[in-house]
């Protein structure tokens, strides 16, 4: 196991900091190409290769499936539909539910755009041997693993959504601020 990510000293020793890093790097082609050339979001196409095999699927099922809140998969979903590339039902009996699936267009999209996807991850992973690859992928499975654990846990503080974005304080009964460890 590297040093560097099991006793970091800087940012750059951070394992979500350098994944976040590589995401931004290689993500931003994906980006380049879903704006410019799909004119759809990164948030948009992620909705679309999920909603593509898995169809059709309530929003919250979504909204879990692609780790996003649920606010901002109901304005993806909103777009998509606007867009034609998503189709959203209600299910019969209870207006308050409804089903979303790609529209032929949205499907069409996804068919054309996941090769050029794929190409890329392939093209990432040239980098690395099979092996590599092969302990890249159980690493990766072990570690979502683990951070689930932690979520489970609990006792992470809430932000104070009321007092706006930029001005969270702690809310009324919140816990102590951590205690951070000295140097």
């Amino acid at each position: 196991m590297s040093l560097a990510l099991t006793n970091p000293q800087t940012l750059d020793d951070l394992l979500l900091f350098r994944l976040s890093r590589l995401l931004a790097t290689a993500g931003s082609h994906i980006i380049r190409l879903c704006e410019g050339e799909l004119g759809i979001t990164w948030r948009e196409w992620r909705l679309i290769a999920s909603l593509a095999p898995q169809q059709p699927m309530q929003p919250s099922a979504l909204a879990a499936r692609t780790q996003l809140d649920r606010a901002r998969t109901s304005r993806s979903i909103t777009s998509l539909v606007a867009k034609g590339l998503v189709l959203r039902n209600s299910v019969q009996g209870d207006q308050r539910l409804a089903l979303v699936h790609l529209s032929a267009q949205g499907m069409q999209l996804y068919e054309r755009f996941f090769p050029v996807v794929t190409q890329l991850n392939a093209q990432l992973l040239q980098a690395l041997t099979a092996e590599q690859c092969a302990s890249l992928d159980q690493a990766l499975t072990l570690a979502q693993t683990q951070a689930e654990k932690l979520l489970a846990q609990g006792g992470q503080p809430k932000a104070n959504r009321r007092a706006g974005a930029r001005t969270r304080r702690p809310s009324a009964g919140a816990q102590s601020p951590p205690v951070w460890p000295e140097k």
